[in-house]
């Protein structure tokens, strides 16, 4: 069993930045590839981002590339998303998600085997 709690989350300015953090219980943090998702108010859960296991790899949805970076911290059981030149249409509650195999580009949410309570980050213009 994993807990994952996000936090983080705020309200800023477009064209700013935030650090998202998610925290997980458990001693095999590294034993699992981690995503990010968000929703937004009225919209579908969209991915984010992943990172592999080790750290070594990511991936990024094409709306955030650039602007976003996903990392972790295995030692510390916590994976961080960098959001810098931040939009309006950033605006979401954001996820982190565990999976227990490592991940090489996009998964479906449903293939995730535990998610955090979500944090609010809004943008304003």
């Amino acid at each position: 069993q994993v807990q994952l709690v996000e936090s983080g989350g705020g309200l800023v300015q477009a064209g700013g930045s935030l650090r998202l953090s998610c925290a997980a219980s458990g001693r095999t943090f590294s034993s699992y590839a981690m995503g990010w998702f968000r929703r937004a108010p009225g919209k579908e859960r969209e991915f984010v981002a992943t990172i592999t296991r080790s750290g070594g790899s990511t991936y990024y949805a094409s709306s955030v590339k650039g602007r976003f970076t996903v990392s972790r911290d295995n030692a510390r059981n916590t994976v961080y998303l960098q959001m810098n030149s931040l939009k309006p249409e950033d605006t979401a509650v954001y996820y982190c998600a565990a999976k227990n195999a490592d991940i090489y580009g996009y998964i479906p949410a449903r293939e995730y085997n535990y998610w955090g309570q979500g944090t609010q980050v809004t943008v304003s213009s």
